[in-house]
């Protein structure tokens, strides 16, 4: 089989094994403890040996964890950073949503498949909202996912300069906190629905800033947005359809006072949208549980100057999340 099928093959098994190795503390305990046997982490752990080897066998196979001659396991030096729960750079609370939440959800593939996608179907956020403890969850999710590249993203779309940041649909302020890290003239406010209010400034790293970071609860389809000289979007706009999009700039238009610009930070496909993987597997998954999709540079800047924006650049960053930024002149 090529590797590349064998891959996908048994990918199915990848993030569950991941998601219960954290849930575990099987990689705090490498991280923190050091390399151990099976008999040695799993007595750490207070948990199955034989389970525990079998998971570590796959993990092994991954690439994730490598076994030394002597039987020990040890987490790889790539890896280390997306599992370690004290690195800004954790996936912990991505993988725990898509094992738990997406997963549960690729069975309505087949009914779009063979009928397409109800234009009737319920909102993509009513899942997230059904409870506080859904709505911590996917929060964490997103903060896990961005705000390590956030910390890039901060200082590509240099910050300097700028007055009042808008972080529009911020969520918990994962960019709004990495882009006052890096700019300490700097004032940010999250602009997202009020339920996410009590949950901003709960991170760690928010501490610091927290006299310069604030909180307005609305709906952006709604409301009007906060007025400042620089709004961000941040894995919103590929949430939604070119409308949509388009409406939510325009309000970011007449939000944004001159001279400022807007930032779309995104994952992006090629021109030819080959790739790369994880944003043709994530424009699969705003399929399934948002309204949207992921687009090109050149898509996004299409719909910037739909909207009003002039002079749009792109900014790559080393990851998967990049910068378009668009002006207002």
């Amino acid at each position: 089989m090529p590797s590349a099928l064998e891959n996908a093959v048994y990918g199915l098994l990848a993030t569950p094994v991941l998601h219960t190795a954290v849930e575990h503390g099987v990689f705090t305990s490498l991280i923190e403890d050091g390399p151990g046997t099976v008999a040695g982490l799993a007595e750490r752990l207070d948990v199955d040996e034989d389970t525990l080897e079998r998971m570590l066998l796959v993990l092994t196979s991954l690439g994730v964890v490598t076994r030394a001659t002597g039987g020990e396991y040890a987490l790889t030096s790539d890896a280390a950073p997306f599992l370690d729960p004290g690195n800004s750079r954790y996936l912990g609370g991505f993988i725990k949503h898509l094992t738990l939440e997406t997963q549960g959800r690729l069975g309505r593939l087949d009914s779009y498949l063979a009928k397409g996608k109800p234009t009737t179907e319920a909102s993509p956020f009513d899942d997230v909202y059904r409870d506080a403890e859904s709505l911590r969850g996917f929060m964490r999710a997103m903060w896990d996912l961005s705000f390590g590249v956030s910390r890039e993203l901060a200082v590509l779309a240099d910050m300097a300069g700028t007055k009042h940041l808008v972080d529009v649909g911020g969520a918990t302020g994962p960019f709004a906190v990495a882009a006052l890290l890096s700019e300490p003239a700097l004032r940010a406010t999250v602009f997202d629905m009020p339920a996410v209010g009590p949950l901003v400034g709960e991170d760690t790293e928010a501490r610091p800033v927290a006299d310069r970071l604030d909180f307005v609860g609305g709906d952006f389809f709604a409301d009007e947005l906060p007025q400042g000289d620089c709004l961000a979007f941040g894995y919103i706009l590929s949430d939604w359809d070119d409308d949509t999009c388009v409406t939510l700039l325009e309000k970011a238009y007449r939000a944004c006072r001159a001279p400022g610009r807007v930032l779309i930070m995104d994952r992006l496909f090629e021109d030819d949208r080959s790739g790369p993987l994880a944003t043709a597997a994530m424009n699969l998954v705003m399929h399934i549980e948002m309204a949207g999709r992921h687009r090109t540079a050149a898509e996004f800047i299409a719909l910037l100057e739909r909207a009003g924006f002039s002079d749009c650049e792109v900014r790559r960053s080393g990851g998967e999340k990049h910068v378009v930024i668009g002006h207002k002149r």
